[in-house]
């Protein structure tokens, strides 16, 4: 079992500490995607150029969220890297 605040990658599977990923939410109730802040469904992201290229080609994010994800967030990933 993994220490407490520990999540997963969903583009390469590496578990961390939370604060080492990029946090992108679906927000409740009104289902805007954010990075880094918000209440809701969440996903997690390695913040490296791969994983975000991975999580974009095979829409995993968008699977993990259970909705689409613009183009524009995976740029705005892409810019924190």
């Amino acid at each position: 079992m993994p220490p407490k605040n520990y999540r997963r990658c969903v583009s390469c599977g590496l578990l961390a500490p939370k604060n080492y990923f990029s946090q992108v939410v679906r927000n409740f109730p009104h289902h805007q995607i954010t990075i880094n802040e918000g209440m809701g469904r969440s996903a997690y992201v390695c913040p490296t150029l791969e994983c975000i290229t991975i999580a974009q080609k095979k829409k995993r994010l968008g699977r993990t969220l259970r909705t689409s994800v613009d183009p524009e967030i995976y740029d705005q990933l892409k810019s924190r890297c």
